[in-house]
């Protein structure tokens, strides 16, 4: 066949068929070897000669297809979850203790055996958000063992997607030429989840009620398994190029092809973007300087998108149209962001109000923001400072305390005073609400340290100063429909829990859920950290029938002297030492009021205690399990 225009296409016809019945379809003969073993390798080394398009489609096809069955069956899972939670909780709305015995317990045999063997089990025995150190150095943690067989599924089916190539070639520049087209195909696919799933308004996270740090865990793997594939993809190319250069007796051949095409150059320079993400974003070196990494990270991710569509607009690529979408839909997640920021933030006149009160090693950072929110118990929320860092970036804070107040009138400076009858009598004029929203975050380094070094250095220990918060997110999970809820902290994990208490009390009273019997669990290593939430401790115990429904055990793990650690009352009991979550699980479980819920916020040592209680119960009665965390 000549190179003519339509000559190529009929080469790149022949080359993405794989067998000898495409051959006949297309008047061609049967045998495939009149095509790919009569051309030189150095056909292989550019455009979609010997690519199988066919097959790179019904691989993304299918993994798309692997996908969205993922996702329904955990949308079928959490409708039925929510069909049971609603009987549950209307049945049980003016229900006694004894009345809600039929909830808990077990329905059936295989949903608790799930949750003990899967859905809650860590990797292997225990250990699963404590991080692994050595040394110093921070390597992170380990995926839970469902998301690990989701994992191993996903990577292993991109693995078998990659293999499947018409091995009966007679041409070995053949199979790397399809190998190439493959690689770089699934490349291109998994961009897609790669960047969905890293976004803050994943349209996913409220749809399957996932957690966005769930959704950052596949995050990072997907990323990995793009690097790879990307990798691949080059060296595909370099082993095809390498045979063409010995066949040809062409020097420095590679070296060439760089410089005189920029197609390969653009290539080049996202998968070097690439590669330098795979290690830059390693646990070890998030964790040792996490803004440096994020900015950088999101840099070369620019670099590593803008080449890779450069590189598919240039070479004609099939799934360049897909990049453009990728990169279309990271844009789109930063416009609601930057949208929401600044509606809920900034007025013509004014904007969030920003007050911060130093503490025993942490702040009290209250934020009067420009416009009412609705804020659900549980939901955390992005702080950003502008004049505190250099960059754009925010950090994730657990709501401590939320209030929704009037706007006060105007002064009398301000006002017209009444002159007639008239006027006294004429109604007031409209008032908006305000929402006022606490977070208290703990000193450790970078931004809070400076935020809390700021805070003392004032003479009242209170400061003023600008700043904006994004949100909220999180509150996915209602815990209204349970008989008996377990709430555990660790140290500054206690701003998670307290607005789900002053929620469930509150839902009490006004007779609107099920809920019989409240435990809050505290750790903290000194009572210096009571300080941070005294205030709203004090609000929550002036609440009607609190004695009735609360208990609060705290626990102080590094007293300053054993006489101060004196418990006030049997609804709020003090204790010296470490928090055995396992005991109280266990008491609790015994004297518990219908089904039982327990969630977690704090150190991943206290999340991994949690988790295996509850494993140990669920078997017995009805035991739900939820951990709030960040994972970085």
């Amino acid at each position: 066949l000549s190179y003519t225009a339509g000559g190529l296409q009929q080469v790149k016809n022949i080359h993405t068929m794989s067998s000898p019945i495409e051959h006949a379809a297309h008047g061609l003969p049967a045998a495939s070897n009149y095509s790919i073993c009569s051309m030189a390798p150095g056909n292989f080394t550019h455009g979609l000669v010997g690519v199988n398009l066919q097959m790179d489609d019904v691989t993304s096809y299918t993994l798309w297809l692997s996908i969205i069955s993922v996702c329904l069956i955990v949308v079928v899972s959490r409708l039925v979850q929510g069909g049971v939670a609603k009987l549950r909780h209307l049945f049980n709305l003016k229900t006694d203790p004894v009345q809600q015995a039929y909830w808990s317990r077990n329905g059936t045999v295989m949903w608790p055996w799930l949750k003990k063997r899967l859905v809650y089990a860590p990797l292997f025995k225990k250990r699963h958000n404590r991080n692994f150190q050595v040394g110093r150095l921070d390597m992170g943690t380990l995926p839970s063992r469902f998301h690990t067989s989701l994992l191993t599924l996903y990577i292993i089916s991109n693995i078998v997607y990659c293999c499947f190539l018409n091995y009966k070639s007679c041409n070995k520049t053949a199979i790397l030429a399809e190998l190439r087209g493959r690689t770089g195909h699934l490349a291109f696919v998994n961009m897609m989840p790669l960047i969905v799933f890293a976004g803050r308004n994943n349209a996913l996270i409220p749809l399957l009620r996932v957690s966005f740090d769930t959704f950052n865990i596949f995050h990072r793997w997907i990323g990995r398994l793009v690097v790879i594939e990307a990798v691949a993809h080059t060296f595909a190319w370099m082993a095809a190029k390498d045979i063409a250069d010995k066949v040809a007796h062409k020097q420095n051949g590679m070296m060439l092809a760089f410089q005189d095409s920029p197609f390969l150059s653009w290539g080049l320079a996202s998968l070097l973007a690439m590669v330098f993400i795979f290690f830059q974003a390693s646990s070890a070196i998030r964790h040792m300087a996490y803004e440096t990494f994020l900015h950088l990270h999101q840099l070369l991710a620019i670099v590593a998108f803008l080449g890779a569509a450069i590189h598919g607009h240039m070479g004609e690529l099939p799934l360049t149209n897909y990049v453009y979408a990728t990169i279309a839909l990271w844009f789109l997640e930063r416009i609601i962001r930057w949208s929401h920021i600044i509606y809920r933030n900034f007025g013509l006149s004014s904007s969030t109000r920003v007050t911060v009160e130093a503490l025993p090693e942490a702040c009290r950072v209250t934020f009067h923001l420009k416009r009412p929110w609705q804020v659900r118990p549980g939901c955390h929320v992005y702080a950003h400072f502008p004049t505190l860092t250099w960059s754009l970036s925010s950090h994730p804070f657990s709501i401590a305390w939320y209030d929704t107040q009037p706007t006060p009138y105007r002064s009398l400076d301000d006002e017209k005073l009444p002159s007639t009858i008239k006027d006294l009598t004429s109604p007031l004029p409209s008032r908006t609400t305000t929402t006022s929203i606490t977070l208290i975050m703990s000193k450790k380094e970078g931004m809070t340290a400076k935020l809390h070094a700021r805070a003392r250095a004032s003479p009242t220990g209170i400061i003023n100063i600008k700043g904006y918060i994004e949100g909220p997110y999180g509150g996915l999970e209602s815990l209204h429909s349970y008989g008996t809820v377990i709430l555990f902290a660790g140290g500054v994990g206690i701003t998670h829990q307290l607005p789900l208490v002053r929620s469930l009390l509150q839902s009490y009273n006004d007779a609107t859920s099920a809920v019989r019997k409240i435990v809050l669990v505290w750790s903290v290593r000194s009572q210096d950290s009571f300080d941070w939430v005294h205030p709203w401790m004090t609000e929550i115990f002036q609440m009607p029938h609190r004695r009735e429904v609360l208990k609060v055990l705290l626990f102080v793990t590094k007293p300053r002297h054993a006489g101060d650690v004196v418990s006030r009352s049997n609804q709020v009991k003090m204790f010296g030492g470490r928090c055995k979550p396992e005991r109280i699980v266990e008491d609790e479980f015994e004297k518990r009021v219908g089904a039982m819920a327990v969630t977690v916020c704090g150190p991943g040592a206290l999340a991994d205690e949690v988790r295996m209680s509850v494993r140990e119960r669920v078997k017995e009665g009805v035991v739900d399990f939820v951990e709030e965390s960040f994972s970085w």
